[in-house]
Protein backbone atom coordinates (compact mmCIF):
# COMPACT_ATOMS: atom_id res chain seq x y z
CA UNK A 1 0.00 0.00 0.00
CA UNK A 2 1.30 3.44 -0.92
CA UNK A 3 2.51 5.68 1.91
CA UNK A 4 0.89 8.68 0.25
CA UNK A 5 -2.71 9.29 1.19
CA UNK A 6 -5.33 8.98 -1.53
CA UNK A 7 -8.67 10.63 -2.23
CA UNK A 8 -11.48 10.22 -4.72
CA UNK A 9 -13.56 13.19 -5.85
CA UNK A 10 -16.67 12.56 -7.92
CA UNK A 11 -17.86 15.23 -10.32
CA UNK A 12 -14.31 16.54 -10.29
CA UNK A 13 -13.95 18.18 -13.69
CA UNK A 14 -15.15 21.66 -12.79
CA UNK A 15 -16.48 23.86 -10.00
CA UNK A 16 -16.42 22.50 -6.44
CA UNK A 17 -14.99 19.18 -7.61
CA UNK A 18 -12.03 20.81 -9.33
CA UNK A 19 -11.31 23.01 -6.32
CA UNK A 20 -11.50 19.98 -4.03
CA UNK A 21 -9.07 18.02 -6.20
CA UNK A 22 -6.54 20.85 -6.15
CA UNK A 23 -6.91 21.43 -2.40
CA UNK A 24 -6.32 17.74 -1.74
CA UNK A 25 -3.36 17.66 -4.13
CA UNK A 26 -1.76 20.64 -2.39
CA UNK A 27 -2.25 18.84 0.93
CA UNK A 28 -0.26 15.84 -0.29
CA UNK A 29 -2.99 13.50 -1.51
CA UNK A 30 -3.01 11.49 -4.71
CA UNK A 31 -6.43 12.01 -6.24
CA UNK A 32 -8.91 10.08 -8.34
CA UNK A 33 -10.58 12.57 -10.68
CA UNK A 34 -14.02 11.28 -11.60
CA UNK A 35 -16.09 12.75 -14.42
CA UNK A 36 -19.08 11.66 -16.45
CA UNK A 37 -18.86 13.55 -19.75
CA UNK A 38 -16.52 16.55 -19.36
CA UNK A 39 -13.33 14.78 -20.41
CA UNK A 40 -11.35 17.84 -21.51
CA UNK A 41 -12.09 19.69 -18.27
CA UNK A 42 -11.27 16.58 -16.21
CA UNK A 43 -7.93 16.21 -17.96
CA UNK A 44 -7.16 19.86 -17.21
CA UNK A 45 -8.02 19.32 -13.55
CA UNK A 46 -5.84 16.21 -13.39
CA UNK A 47 -2.95 18.06 -15.03
CA UNK A 48 -3.29 20.93 -12.54
CA UNK A 49 -3.17 18.42 -9.66
CA UNK A 50 -0.05 16.81 -11.08
CA UNK A 51 1.65 20.19 -11.33
CA UNK A 52 1.46 20.52 -7.54
CA UNK A 53 2.92 17.05 -6.98
CA UNK A 54 -0.07 14.70 -6.89
CA UNK A 55 -0.62 11.54 -8.84
CA UNK A 56 -3.96 12.05 -10.60
CA UNK A 57 -6.05 9.15 -11.84
CA UNK A 58 -8.69 9.97 -14.46
CA UNK A 59 -11.88 7.98 -13.89
CA UNK A 60 -14.76 8.23 -16.36
CA UNK A 61 -17.92 6.97 -14.70
CA UNK A 62 -21.58 7.95 -14.36
CA UNK A 63 -22.11 7.49 -10.63
CA UNK A 64 -25.67 6.25 -11.22
CA UNK A 65 -24.22 3.21 -13.03
CA UNK A 66 -23.57 0.53 -10.40
CA UNK A 67 -21.21 -1.68 -12.48
CA UNK A 68 -19.31 1.43 -13.53
CA UNK A 69 -18.99 2.56 -9.91
CA UNK A 70 -17.66 -0.84 -8.84
CA UNK A 71 -15.13 -0.76 -11.70
CA UNK A 72 -14.08 2.77 -10.74
CA UNK A 73 -13.34 1.79 -7.16
CA UNK A 74 -11.45 -1.28 -8.38
CA UNK A 75 -9.28 1.08 -10.45
CA UNK A 76 -8.68 3.26 -7.38
CA UNK A 77 -7.62 0.19 -5.43
CA UNK A 78 -5.26 -0.95 -8.17
CA UNK A 79 -3.68 2.48 -8.55
CA UNK A 80 -3.45 3.66 -4.93
CA UNK A 81 -4.03 0.56 -2.78
CA UNK A 82 -5.99 2.68 -0.31
CA UNK A 83 -8.55 5.45 0.05
CA UNK A 84 -8.43 7.97 2.86
CA UNK A 85 -10.94 10.55 1.66
CA UNK A 86 -14.09 10.32 -0.45
CA UNK A 87 -15.70 13.53 -1.69
CA UNK A 88 -19.17 12.80 -3.08
CA UNK A 89 -19.64 15.86 -5.27
CA UNK A 90 -21.21 14.52 -8.49
CA UNK A 91 -24.57 16.12 -9.11
CA UNK A 92 -27.05 17.19 -11.72
CA UNK A 93 -30.24 19.23 -11.90
CA UNK A 94 -33.36 19.52 -14.05
CA UNK A 95 -34.87 22.32 -16.12
CA UNK A 96 -38.15 23.81 -14.99
CA UNK A 97 -40.20 26.98 -14.82
CA UNK A 98 -40.31 28.18 -11.18
CA UNK A 99 -43.64 27.50 -9.47
CA UNK A 100 -44.89 25.56 -12.51
CA UNK A 101 -44.97 21.94 -11.41
CA UNK A 102 -46.23 20.76 -14.79
CA UNK A 103 -42.99 21.98 -16.38
CA UNK A 104 -41.03 19.22 -14.63
CA UNK A 105 -40.26 16.05 -16.55
CA UNK A 106 -40.51 12.87 -14.49
CA UNK A 107 -37.61 11.46 -16.50
CA UNK A 108 -35.52 14.43 -15.37
CA UNK A 109 -36.75 13.91 -11.79
CA UNK A 110 -35.59 10.28 -11.84
CA UNK A 111 -32.25 11.22 -13.38
CA UNK A 112 -31.55 13.81 -10.65
CA UNK A 113 -32.24 11.29 -7.89
CA UNK A 114 -30.27 8.57 -9.68
CA UNK A 115 -27.14 10.75 -9.71
CA UNK A 116 -27.49 12.91 -6.60
CA UNK A 117 -28.85 10.33 -4.17
CA UNK A 118 -28.46 6.77 -5.41
CA UNK A 119 -25.11 7.65 -6.96
CA UNK A 120 -23.80 9.01 -3.68
CA UNK A 121 -24.87 5.81 -1.92
CA UNK A 122 -23.41 3.55 -4.60
CA UNK A 123 -20.01 5.26 -4.56
CA UNK A 124 -19.92 5.27 -0.77
CA UNK A 125 -20.80 1.59 -0.53
CA UNK A 126 -18.24 0.58 -3.14
CA UNK A 127 -15.55 2.67 -1.44
CA UNK A 128 -15.94 1.13 2.02
CA UNK A 129 -13.38 -1.70 1.68
CA UNK A 130 -10.69 0.80 0.66
CA UNK A 131 -11.71 3.43 3.22
CA UNK A 132 -11.48 0.86 6.00
CA UNK A 133 -7.79 0.37 5.17
CA UNK A 134 -7.13 3.96 6.28
CA UNK A 135 -6.30 4.92 9.87
CA UNK A 136 -8.70 7.88 9.84
CA UNK A 137 -11.00 7.75 6.80
CA UNK A 138 -13.63 10.36 6.09
CA UNK A 139 -16.35 11.19 3.63
CA UNK A 140 -17.51 14.69 2.67
CA UNK A 141 -20.74 15.07 0.71
CA UNK A 142 -21.84 18.10 -1.29
CA UNK A 143 -25.33 19.10 -0.18
CA UNK A 144 -26.82 22.57 -0.77
CA UNK A 145 -28.55 25.31 1.11
CA UNK A 146 -31.69 24.43 -0.87
CA UNK A 147 -31.70 21.06 0.86
CA UNK A 148 -32.24 22.92 4.14
CA UNK A 149 -34.63 25.72 3.20
CA UNK A 150 -36.87 26.66 0.26
CA UNK A 151 -35.34 28.35 -2.76
CA UNK A 152 -35.81 28.82 -6.51
CA UNK A 153 -33.97 25.64 -7.47
CA UNK A 154 -35.88 22.90 -9.33
CA UNK A 155 -37.88 20.70 -6.98
CA UNK A 156 -36.03 17.43 -7.69
CA UNK A 157 -32.67 19.12 -7.10
CA UNK A 158 -33.78 20.63 -3.79
CA UNK A 159 -35.39 17.38 -2.67
CA UNK A 160 -32.31 15.39 -3.68
CA UNK A 161 -30.09 17.67 -1.61
CA UNK A 162 -32.40 17.24 1.37
CA UNK A 163 -31.87 13.52 0.87
CA UNK A 164 -28.10 14.09 0.86
CA UNK A 165 -28.45 15.86 4.22
CA UNK A 166 -30.32 12.87 5.63
CA UNK A 167 -27.94 10.35 4.05
CA UNK A 168 -25.00 12.18 5.60
CA UNK A 169 -26.45 11.82 9.08
CA UNK A 170 -27.63 8.25 8.55
CA UNK A 171 -24.32 7.13 7.05
CA UNK A 172 -22.44 8.76 9.93
CA UNK A 173 -24.51 6.64 12.32
CA UNK A 174 -23.94 3.48 10.29
CA UNK A 175 -20.23 3.92 9.54
CA UNK A 176 -18.99 5.23 12.87
CA UNK A 177 -16.76 5.00 14.72
CA UNK A 178 -14.34 4.06 11.93
CA UNK A 179 -15.46 6.50 9.23
CA UNK A 180 -16.57 10.11 9.72
CA UNK A 181 -19.24 11.41 7.33
CA UNK A 182 -20.05 15.11 6.99
CA UNK A 183 -21.46 17.43 4.34
CA UNK A 184 -21.14 20.99 3.13
CA UNK A 185 -24.13 23.08 2.07
CA UNK A 186 -23.05 25.98 -0.15
CA UNK A 187 -25.28 28.97 -0.69
CA UNK A 188 -25.47 30.82 -4.00
CA UNK A 189 -22.11 30.14 -5.63
CA UNK A 190 -20.27 32.18 -8.19
CA UNK A 191 -19.60 30.42 -11.48
CA UNK A 192 -21.10 28.40 -14.32
CA UNK A 193 -23.69 26.47 -12.29
CA UNK A 194 -25.54 29.60 -11.16
CA UNK A 195 -25.05 31.21 -14.55
CA UNK A 196 -26.97 28.31 -16.08
CA UNK A 197 -29.68 28.66 -13.43
CA UNK A 198 -30.06 32.45 -13.50
CA UNK A 199 -29.17 33.08 -17.15
CA UNK A 200 -29.32 36.79 -18.03
CA UNK A 201 -30.31 37.69 -14.45
CA UNK A 202 -27.03 36.29 -13.05
CA UNK A 203 -25.18 39.57 -12.44
CA UNK A 204 -28.20 41.37 -10.99
CA UNK A 205 -29.38 38.58 -8.68
CA UNK A 206 -25.92 37.57 -7.53
CA UNK A 207 -25.14 41.20 -6.77
CA UNK A 208 -28.32 41.53 -4.70
CA UNK A 209 -27.51 38.31 -2.83
CA UNK A 210 -23.97 39.53 -2.07
CA UNK A 211 -25.32 42.84 -0.77
CA UNK A 212 -27.69 40.99 1.57
CA UNK A 213 -24.92 38.69 2.87
CA UNK A 214 -23.04 39.69 6.05
CA UNK A 215 -19.68 38.90 4.39
CA UNK A 216 -20.76 40.91 1.30
CA UNK A 217 -20.05 38.36 -1.41
CA UNK A 218 -21.31 35.03 -2.68
CA UNK A 219 -19.53 31.76 -2.05
CA UNK A 220 -16.86 30.45 -4.44
CA UNK A 221 -15.80 26.89 -5.24
CA UNK A 222 -12.54 27.53 -3.40
CA UNK A 223 -14.49 28.54 -0.28
CA UNK A 224 -16.28 25.20 -0.39
CA UNK A 225 -13.06 23.25 -0.92
CA UNK A 226 -11.46 25.06 2.02
CA UNK A 227 -14.32 23.99 4.28
CA UNK A 228 -14.13 20.44 2.94
CA UNK A 229 -10.44 20.35 3.84
CA UNK A 230 -11.19 21.50 7.38
CA UNK A 231 -13.49 18.48 7.72
CA UNK A 232 -10.82 16.23 6.21
CA UNK A 233 -7.78 17.44 8.13
CA UNK A 234 -9.22 18.45 11.49
CA UNK A 235 -12.58 18.29 13.28
CA UNK A 236 -11.73 14.73 14.31
CA UNK A 237 -14.72 14.48 16.65
CA UNK A 238 -17.24 15.85 14.16
CA UNK A 239 -19.47 13.51 12.18
CA UNK A 240 -23.00 13.69 10.83
CA UNK A 241 -22.82 17.46 10.48
CA UNK A 242 -23.78 19.75 7.60
CA UNK A 243 -21.76 22.96 7.38
CA UNK A 244 -23.50 25.87 5.68
CA UNK A 245 -21.17 28.00 3.55
CA UNK A 246 -23.04 31.14 2.60
CA UNK A 247 -21.29 34.06 4.29
CA UNK A 248 -23.97 34.25 6.95
CA UNK A 249 -26.88 34.86 4.58
CA UNK A 250 -29.27 32.28 6.05
CA UNK A 251 -28.45 33.29 9.62
CA UNK A 252 -29.45 36.89 8.90
CA UNK A 253 -32.70 36.35 6.96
Amino acid sequence: MSERKAALVTGAATGIGRSAVLALARAGYDVGVNYSSSEAAARATAAAAERVGARALLLQCDVSDEPGVRAMLASVGEAFGRLDVLVNNAGTTAPWQPKDLESLSLEDWDRVFAVNVRGLFQVTRAALPLLRKSAAPCIVNTASIVGLRPGPQPLPYAASKAAVVNLTKTLAWNLGPEIRVNAVAPGWMEGDWMKRMLKDKYDDLMGKRAKATPLKRCVTADDVAETMMSLVQSNRFVTGEVLVIDGGYTSST
